[in-house]
């Protein structure tokens, strides 16, 4: 019988947080740098892009970004702990 403790699940929580965060900041340099080089080369976003449009395009993107990983881990985890791959007393859901 496999038991899981409660390290286990504050270990695989510090991993999904530990994604989350780099893809953001991943995700924030990929939004800041053609944000930014736009608003300097392009007339026209020069012209109708203020530095608060700026923070909200990278912010949004972050955000977009690590709600999107966060989902994906707990999809994946979801996966990997499927029903199939659940221990045999998981297992036996009929009732007796």
């Amino acid at each position: 019988m496999s038991t899981v403790t409660r390290a286990y699940l504050d270990q695989r929580l510090a991993v999904a947080k530990r994604c989350s965060r780099e893809a953001a900041a991943v995700a924030t340099v990929a939004a800041a740098v053609p944000t930014l080089a736009s608003v300097r080369k392009l007339p026209l976003a020069k012209a109708h892009i203020n530095p608060t449009g700026q923070a909200l395009i990278i912010s949004t993107v972050a955000g977009m970004a690590y709600f999107i990983v966060a989902d994906k881990t707990i999809l994946s985890m979801a996966r990997r702990h499927s029903f199939e791959e659940a221990p045999e007393h998981l297992k036996n859901t009929s009732f007796h």
